[in-house]
């Protein structure tokens, strides 16, 4: 699983835009980082990693470390239905044809649906409970973890965090940082719920008139990943989570994979930006049929890099709570 990075600082969507010099610096240190910690996942023992970014107008803000977005163009054996499915007819004929623009602009019609924004207050916290499941790549050998967390919305508080069983108590945000995405309900507000402005707004670190059709493959890669980031917030106002998949589905590239199982043994479709250099065997996962989002795949390498594990994992609760440790 990815270390968390710190990646931005005050944020603020109504801020001045960068000029075109530091933000051009801003991009370039943003995805090498985001590069670097692909390349070695397994390198920090903590999901906030500090590592930190600085430009003139940027301050240093934390990624959340479970980022599964984007993947090779292939899964692995056992991830797609066998090509005796498919030619018996047992394979699902919806999965295998269904595109990534249909499944994205699904689940933000999904999502619409089921959205019930509640807005919590600084002082609170973001309970959330998670199920991965991880198998050794070799030797098939597959542990099961239960992570839950408690994130200070406004990170003036102690946050609790779990990875892989293990407890890390992260300390309170100091002056001047904060996270990505944000957690104040203020700062979630400012984001646009219009996809086509949604993501120059996060690829420019702020305010920003560029179009789409001004981006480079490099852009649109960072778009994916900052949005995929976004997504796995669990409150989010009214819009911004429909505007966020809309957003992916404009991403050049994006594909479907028919027949990715998540951590409930759910089959659903994997989404996955190919041709990314960020990460690789990384998945959103979808319910074929209403489009409902389920979960992710992702891989980390060991410190040793002689062992990949494969994990998948989906949040089975979360809620909005007054205290540490307390459950909904």
């Amino acid at each position: 699983m990815t270390d968390e990075l710190e990646l931005l600082r005050d944020w603020d969507a109504n801020a001045v835009p960068l000029i075109d010099p530091v933000r051009a610096k801003a991009r370039h240190r943003l995805l090498n980082t985001i590069a670097r910690a692909q390349q070695h996942p397994d390198a920090a023992p903590s999901r906030r990693h500090a590592l930190r970014l600085a430009t003139a107008a940027v301050v240093a803000v934390a990624v959340t470390g479970t980022a599964v977005l984007v993947s090779e163009d292939r899964a692995d054996e056992g991830d797609h239905p066998s090509r005796a499915d498919r030619v018996s007819g047992t394979a699902t004929p919806r999965m295998e044809n269904v595109s990534a623009v249909t499944v994205l602009n699904g689940a933000a019609a999904q999502a619409g649906k089921d959205e019930k924004p509640v807005a919590p207050r600084d002082d609170q916290f973001i309970y959330s409970k998670r199920i991965i499941k991880e198998t050794e790549r070799k030797t098939g050998a597959v542990k099961t973890y239960e992570d839950v967390n408690w994130d200070s919305v406004d990170g003036s508080k102690r946050s609790l965090t779990m990875e892989l069983g293990r407890v890390i108590w992260e300390e309170p945000l100091k002056k001047g940082e904060g996270v990505w995405p944000p957690r104040e309900w203020s700062e979630l507000q400012k984001l646009p719920t219009d996809p086509e402005k949604l993501i120059p707004v996060i690829t420019d670190i702020g305010s920003s008139s560029r179009s789409t059709s001004d981006f480079a493959e490099m852009d649109w890669f960072q778009a994916y990943f900052m949005l995929g980031e976004l997504l796995k917030w669990p409150a989010l106002p009214q819009g911004l989570r429909p505007a966020a998949y809309k957003a992916l589905a404009l991403v050049p590239g994006v594909k479907a994979i028919p027949g990715v199982k998540d951590s409930a043994g759910r089959t659903g479709v994997g989404i996955s930006c190919p041709k990314s250099p960020f990460a690789k065997g990384k998945y959103l996962i979808f319910d074929p049929e209403s489009y409902e989002f389920l979960g992710f795949r992702d891989e980390r390498t060991s410190r040793s890099g002689d062992k990949t594990y494969i994990q998948l994992s989906h949040v089975v609760d979360w809620a909005i709570v007054d205290r540490m440790k307390q459950r909904p």
